[in-house]
């Protein structure tokens, strides 16, 4: 049995490292990388118009399963995004930021994104410091689908009274 587990950890260790080779986090290997960084900026500085510009007429967008925000999902378009996730951020949270954000190019048409939520919620006072993954899509420079991945008991138990 214990050989077994062994051969387990070990196949499940090369196939991460497998799969971080196959990402790289410089900008010279997928165009698209500079693109979430510049989305990201947009998001830090509040500019709403720069980080809408950045998606595909057509996005679908979707939160995590559990989030409060994935009862729209998917969000189809960038209106549909503006509205049913950024507002609602915006309305809900007193404070949301995006920290320790490490991009990583996958292939020629995705980005992957990992790093945290922090904030603190506007109707209970509670802070976050969650993990999150971003996933998104890309098309002749656009982003035309994203996934997101939080852990979302962090967040229901901050939304809670």
């Amino acid at each position: 049995m214990k050989t077994n587990s062994t051969n387990l950890f070990f196949a499940s260790l090369l196939a991460v490292f497998l799969f971080m080779t196959a990402c790289t986090q410089t900008q010279n290997s997928n165009p698209n990388v500079e693109i979430i960084e510049g989305l990201y900026d947009a998001f830090a500085a509040g500019d709403g118009g720069a980080v809408l510009a950045t998606f595909s007429p057509e996005i679908v967008w979707n939160e995590a399963e559990s989030n409060s925000l994935a009862d729209g999902n998917p969000y189809v378009g960038p209106q549909a995004v503006a509205e049913g996730v950024f507002g609602r951020i915006g309305q809900e949270w007193e404070t949301f930021n995006l920290t320790d954000q490490t991009l990583y190019g996958v292939g020629e048409d995705m980005v992957m994104a990992t790093g945290r939520y922090q904030g603190t919620h506007a109707a209970t006072g509670k802070s976050i410091n969650a993990q999150h993954v971003h996933i998104g899509w890309f098309e002749n420079g656009k982003v035309t689908q994203f996934q997101q991945y939080v852990d979302t008991k962090q967040l229901a138990e901050a939304e809670a009274e």
